[in-house]
């Protein structure tokens, strides 16, 4: 009788017993499967039987009736939104114009500290490891005068313990436009040129790219440039253009990555011409687009992030199954949390789905599988990170979730890979793990005070409310009942 010679690991975390979706090549579901963890990175995947023979881990997880999944992707959303929920009260005019004071004038460094502390807190609470921000949001208008404030974003997102890319360009034509810093109630103006604020996006890349073991990462952002559908914009043209290829430059200088907010209509094509579209470019929104538009984006291997959730969604229909079909990389993104919406990615793979078969008056559009993809590995391509995230594969970084599977709404156990993206919610997820580490274990955050955080926010919001003397968009308007329209 030969003697076993197999050699016991020790590993860092073993997570057991768990319905393991893999999102791999394979695509495989492996029941009773088990995960292996060494420092920040996976190290083994298969059944619990075979890990356990192997492997001896200094914390195991028991995931026993829980799905095992990849942490998920929210391919776009806006910096400083998680603090402007429903102002307004579905006057999304007043809500952009809303945007543009606060970014430009009514924030301070902790407003920023404090929004990204409680957007990451949100994102981390349902299960979404790695979030795309645009730093601001209204109509283009980033807060880009000084790379105080974004380096307080990137504070707090290393803190918590999430991964995060983000997006820095300058605000939309015309400038210079006037910025406020606070000391106490002190406020001082400035006029900030395009030349300033090129230089804090490039500060901002240098000094923040690369953050906290690779969590936090920066790349460039410029506003859509559509004059068929904005006939004043045709007066900026030239800087449009110019801009264009001076950040793309700087990307490209830094090997950072490269996103837009907004696209329809024609307007993909166009930025085909002006140098734009690659492999590194991920474009948002996208609806209503031309046969043009999705050949330009199938030609540069351009991505396309899908935003069902949103407002700009109601508008027109990004069409999602086209693009499929063409070969283009779809993945899915919030929008940001206002006015109307959350970082639960589980919540708007479920619009998704509904979204377009409504639209072909088709239940069989988009598959469960395919929509899940869409916020895990094809999102995690989309954002340049495929060979680190987005499947839970050996050598890939080690951001799991766990998902509960026991729960009335989810039962009975079976087709689990239908559960997750049809019955499930950000309440669901148990446990977050990024990077190796576990965020989150049995609901509870491991990395911040939940509490701390929200009282945070709510001071920041207060304080930036009186200071831009907003407070009369907190109140109902009189049509919020009984009417349809407001």
């Amino acid at each position: 009788m030969s003697e076993d010679k197999t050699q016991i690991q020790m590993i860092d975390l073993l997570i057991t017993h768990g319905t393991v979706i893999t999102v791999d090549g394979a695509r495989r579901v492996i029941e009773d499967g088990a995960v292996a963890v060494q420092g920040d990175r996976i190290v083994a995947v298969g059944d619990t039987a075979e890990l356990q023979a192997r492997y001896r881990a200094t914390k195991t997880l028991n995931a026993f009736r829980k799905a095992v999944l990849p942490g998920l992707i929210d391919g776009h959303a806006h910096a400083g939104h998680g603090l402007l929920k429903t102002m307004g009260g579905g006057d999304s005019g007043a809500w952009m114009d809303a945007c543009q004071s606060i970014y430009t004038v009514g924030s301070d460094e902790e407003f920023w500290y404090a929004e990204a502390k409680l957007a990451a807190l949100e994102r981390l609470k349902c299960g979404t490891t790695t979030g795309v921000c645009l730093f601001g949001g209204g109509d283009s208008i980033m807060r880009v005068d000084d790379p105080r404030y974004a380096t307080r974003h990137c504070d707090a997102i290393s803190e918590t313990g999430t991964r995060s890319v983000l997006a820095v360009g300058p605000s939309r034509p015309p400038a210079p436009r006037t910025y406020a810093t606070w000391d106490g109630d002190t406020r001082t103006d400035r006029e900030i040129s395009y030349e300033q604020m090129f230089d804090t996006c490039e500060t901002v890349i240098t000094t923040q790219h690369g953050r906290a073991d690779g969590r936090v990462n920066i790349c460039v952002t410029l506003p859509v440039y559509h004059p068929d559908q904005e006939p004043e914009q045709r007066q900026y043209e030239h800087l449009f253009y110019d801009q264009a290829s001076q950040y793309m430059g700087l990307a490209k200088r830094h090997g950072v990555g490269f996103t837009q907010d907004g696209h329809r209509s024609g307007s993909l094509k166009l930025a085909q011409g002006m140098g734009l579209l690659g492999e590194r470019s991920y474009m948002s929104h996208s609806i209503d687009l031309t046969p043009d538009d999705i050949a330009a984006c199938a030609a540069t291997s351009t991505s396309i992030i899908h935003n069902p959730s949103a407002i700009m969604s109601i508008r027109g229909r990004c069409p999602v199954p086209e693009l499929l079909d063409a070969g283009v990389t779809v993945a899915l993104g919030s929008d940001g949390i206002a006015p109307d919406r959350s970082y639960d990615m589980f919540r708007h793979m479920f619009q998704c789905m509904h979204y377009h078969r409504r639209h072909f008056r088709d239940a069989g559009v988009l598959p469960h599988g395919k929509v899940l993809e869409m916020v895990t590995i094809d999102a995690a391509r989309a954002i340049g990170l495929g060979d680190e995230i987005g499947s839970l594969e050996v050598g890939k970084k080690a951001d799991i979730i766990l998902v509960d599977l026991f729960k009335p709404h989810m039962m009975p156990l079976n087709m689990p890979v239908y559960r997750v993206t049809s019955f499930a919610n950000g309440a669901d997820v148990t446990h977050t793990i990024v990077n190796g580490k576990v965020l989150m274990e049995d609901g509870k955050v491991n990395t911040v005070n939940e509490a701390e955080v929200m009282e945070l926010a709510q001071v920041a919001t207060d304080k930036m409310i009186a200071r831009t003397g907003l407070q009369h968009l907190l109140t109902a308007p009189e049509t919020l009942w009984r009417g349809s329209h407001y």
